[in-house]
């Protein structure tokens, strides 16, 4: 099912059990932000970046290594090197992703809207990488609609389900090869508030368990949706959360969940105790205030490997 009927997704999912695979990842990769400078094209349609003198490309590296370091205590993490000609690798999620699809391993590329980062889907590196374990490939980087894989699509890994933003990162079509290509059992789509780019920055599953969402900055009744299925483990967060980028976050392990330094400084008291002591999610933060100047915060820079 790929619908914007709220009450059919909410029927169908409710009858699906937490057996489509693992919830979390068992590794991730990230990408270094070697020559990290502002992408103009990017900044198009990315209201969160900073301008070109907010970027120290130094501190940014720093961080990276850091936030490799930390994530590293949860799963195996690899780290490619990044390429001054694509400013925005950093956030490879956006570009590549993984599925297991009828039990097969599979490296998902998707189809970039800025051709910047259309570059990014070129790497022979990461795609040789994903080949010699034996994944097979699903390329949608050459077809005319963009779908930026789990920067657009939010996946509840333990019931095969995805929600779905539409902006300029992601068309109706673009939705409905990504549904295919995860070989998901529904995805829900609905449009994200004006002015905003990715449902990542707006909305988080966690372990098939709790959600982090910005309910102002989604259009339609999607916290409807995470009531039902993640009950009283749902956390509303204000716009100075969403600023903040408290929404970009990931679980790497059903044990806690990680988000930026930021993130977590703007948490509201009310927020942190729900996902802590409600949802059993231990808060775990790295500093990315250098990273952040290019729009994106941490569960960007995670591709996960399932």
């Amino acid at each position: 099912m790929i619908t914007r009927d709220i009450n059919a997704f909410i029927a169908f999912a409710r009858t699906l059990e937490q057996d489509f695979g693992p919830a979390t990842a068992r590794a991730a990769f990230l990408v270094s932000p070697d020559g990290f400078v502002r992408a103009d094209q990017s900044a198009q349609d990315n209201r969160y970046m900073a301008e070109a003198g907010a970027f120290d490309a130094d501190a940014a590296l720093r961080e990276h290594h850091a936030l490799h370091r930390a994530l590293s205590q949860d799963v195996p993490v690899v780290c490619f090197p990044g390429d001054e000609a694509t400013p925005d690798a950093v956030f490879p999620n956006n570009v590549f992703a993984t599925a297991r699809v009828d039990g097969q391993p599979r490296l998902i590329v998707g189809r970039m809207r800025h051709p910047v980062r259309q570059q990014e889907a070129t790497r022979a590196d990461i795609r040789g990488y994903f080949h010699a374990m034996g994944y097979d490939e699903t390329d949608l980087s050459q077809q005319p609609h963009p779908g930026e894989l789990t920067g657009a699509l939010v996946v509840d890994r333990a019931r095969g389900i995805g929600f779905c933003g539409l902006s300029e990162r992601c068309d109706e079509t673009g939705a409905a090869q990504m549904h295919a290509a995860f070989g998901l059992r529904a995805t829900l789509m609905f449009d994200l508030a004006a002015g905003e780019y990715h449902t990542n920055v707006l909305l988080a599953v966690l372990a098939g368990r709790a959600a982090l969402v910005c309910p102002h900055a989604l259009q339609g009744n999607v916290p409807t949706v995470l009531h039902a299925l993640y009950g009283p483990h749902v956390v509303a967060l204000s716009p100075a959360e969403q600023a903040a980028f408290a929404g970009n976050a990931i679980a790497l392990t059903d044990q806690s969940v990680w988000m930026s330094r930021r993130a977590h400084d703007g948490l509201a008291p009310s927020s942190r105790r729900q996902l802590e002591e409600g949802a059993g999610f231990p808060i775990r933060s790295v500093p990315l205030d250098a990273i952040e100047a290019g729009g994106g915060s941490l569960r960007c820079c995670v591709a996960e490997i399932f």
